[in-house]
């Protein structure tokens, strides 16, 4: 009932301060699978994608106010799904994968949204990870081998000298800790996508997988914030 209660506040429109505090509070109990049983329908599902800005609206993420109010939403719906199959299938029904992918490309376009994209992506690797109608989805409809790989790109701030080869910096800084964190889900997500792609078939795919190899070797020459970060980038 308590879920409910909080479900039924974040359904009308309430300060953002109201907002952050009752998602803060739904994420906390959204770590008992038990709990869960009465979050899990379309209509919460739905309100929680609304306050992520999860839909198809082209409009920008300006207004800095409501990044709390993502973020939390985000994190709420990892927890949802991490812990309910009904969760799991109804993402499939909801097409939450393909609003991820929106908001990764509005995040492209936007500076501080490092949070944002960094629980986008945990999310994208946790719907790749628990549903392989959904795995299937991003690589096949979604170009989500591309959207991932951009994204790791972005997050290493990859320079190109050539087509396939990225600049090597000895003394560039150390990746920020939201930067490591951002590459870290993407690398994740993108070996779920890409574990059944052993026969690239298309000029387009081979392109596409040398790029990307092209980034790896690159990660594998960047530092994080500390030697352990350092080591789970790796």
């Amino acid at each position: 009932k308590l879920c409910e209660g909080i479900l039924n506040i974040l359904e009308k429109d309430t300060k953002t301060s109201c907002q952050v505090a009752c998602l803060e509070a739904l994420r906390i109990l959204s770590r008992d699978k038990k709990v869960l049983v009465p979050v899990t329908t379309k209509r919460n599902m739905q309100i929680l994608m609304r306050l992520a800005k999860l839909d198809n609206v082209e409009d920008p993420l300006e207004r800095v106010s409501e990044f709390p109010v993502i973020v939390e939403a985000l994190k709420c719906l990892c927890n949802v799904i991490f812990n309910s199959s009904v969760a799991q299938k109804l993402s499939l029904e909801l097409n939450l994968a393909a609003m991820l992918c929106n908001l990764l490309q509005k995040c492209k376009e936007q500076q501080c949204v490092d949070d944002i994209k960094c629980f986008d992506l945990r999310l994208l690797f946790l719907l790749s990870l628990l549903h392989t109608d959904i795995r299937s989805q991003l690589r096949q409809e979604l170009q989500g081998v591309q959207v991932l790989t951009q994204a790791l790109e972005s997050s290493l701030s990859v320079r190109w000298t050539e087509e396939y080869k990225a600049a090597e910096d000895r003394d560039r800084p150390p990746l920020s800790l939201q930067e490591t964190d951002c590459a870290i889900e993407a690398l994740k997500a993108l070996f779920n996508v890409t574990l059944d792609s052993w026969n690239v078939h298309s000029k387009n795919e081979s392109h596409q997988f040398r790029y990307m190899a092209a980034i790896l070797r690159h990660c594998l020459l960047t530092t994080g914030p500390t030697e352990d970060k350092t080591e789970e980038l790796h």
